[in-house]
């Protein structure tokens, strides 16, 4: 190789890094800060305080919290798969992150702007279950077990409804493509026909990231925080992280597929002159509000309810409303034209 080619593949994975830390390191800081928004925002709703010492408002509550685990003991069972062990938390956050080579935070502003993202988008958020699997094995106890297969059965039951409210997204569009998604939502944001299934595709939201009230893999009354309780200092950590960097996900995709994404409310003016990624994170702000309110103020299911809620309630329900989306295009002869 010639030193000019070397010098432009330097140059260009120079460039690539450089994007990736651009969205990488803004969203480790909204995981950081979210972990503080949710304990102030459910203060609030309990008429508490919340965090408030540490720094102004206890704004450096985060960097406290990571100081404090860092300097624990990072301590494995005696009968661990102790490899598995270490893998698994770093698999949950790492898939936490790729995921966002796809999302589109402007016009023009993705990573990788690939004709299969939503595709990509799902796979991705699939794979996250086998980081818990792989802890409540590798953990050798039964609690940390019955969590890691609760997980599975809740992550896997609501992904199919969450496929099937997709197929109501993609007929409306005709491709894959999340930035094309955005674009078909100029006129009208599909929060808006498709209202029911956006309303089921937030609450299968909150039970694929095991939030509440479908926190039952980590059911601390039978399970004693489930799959990770056998994990501390950092490597507890990371599993805490990744819970919260898969709520922004799921939030980015909730506001690509329903919200309009970079997409002002209304193409008038003042709204018109906010940059696209300003209204990108608004919208992923209000979601993730929703998500702590629901947390705040809804008991915990039972896992009969949750399971019987995920097959016997959405996934029928999304069946027939792909069925009726689908009639309604074509009696209409509303079905997107796809080129080529």
């Amino acid at each position: 190789m010639t030193t000019e080619t070397l010098m432009s593949f330097g140059l260009e994975l120079g460039w690539i890094l450089l994007q990736i830390l651009a969205v990488a390191v803004p969203l480790l800081i909204g995981v950081a800060y979210l972990t503080l928004a949710e304990r102030r925002v459910i203060g609030f709703m309990q008429l508490r305080k919340g965090p408030n010492v540490v720094g102004p408002f206890g704004l450096f509550q985060p960097f406290a919290d990571a100081l404090k685990l860092m300097a624990k003991e990072t301590i494995l069972p005696a009968g661990a798969d102790k490899v598995v062990f270490i893998i698994a938390p770093m698999l949950t956050f790492v898939l936490a992150l790729v995921a966002w080579a796809v999302i589109p935070f402007g016009e023009g502003l993705v990573l990788a702007d690939i004709n299969v993202g939503i595709l990509y988008l799902f796979a991705i958020s699939s794979l996250g279950v086998y980081g818990i699997i792989m802890a409540g094995w590798a953990s050798n106890s039964k609690y940390a077990f019955l969590g890691a297969l609760r997980s599975a059965a809740q992550m896997v039951s609501y992904e199919v409804s969450m496929g099937l409210v997709i197929i109501n997204v993609l007929l409306c569009v005709g491709s894959l493509n999340l930035t094309a998604i955005v674009e078909a939502q100029r006129g009208m944001w599909f929060a808006l026909p498709l209202f029911p299934m956006f309303i089921v595709f937030f609450i299968s939201t909150l039970a694929e990231t095991n939030r509440a009230p479908f926190d039952l893999p980590e059911g601390e009354s039978e399970l004693v925080a489930g799959y990770f309780v056998e994990y501390s200092s950092m490597s507890f950590a990371l599993f805490f992280l990744g819970e919260y960097a898969n709520m922004i996900l799921m939030s980015g995709m909730t506001v690509v597929l329903f919200l309009g994404g970079w997409l002002p409310p209304l193409d008038i003016y003042p709204l018109n002159l906010v940059p696209g990624p300003i209204w990108f994170i608004l919208k992923i702000c209000l979601v993730l509000f929703v998500f702590l309110w629901m947390r705040a103020t809804t008991p915990r299911y039972r896992y009969d309810q949750l399971m019987r809620l995920g097959w016997k309630i959405f996934l029928p329900f999304s069946l027939i409303y792909v069925v009726a989306t689908a009639g309604v295009l074509l009696a209409f002869d509303m079905l997107p034209v796809v080129a080529g």
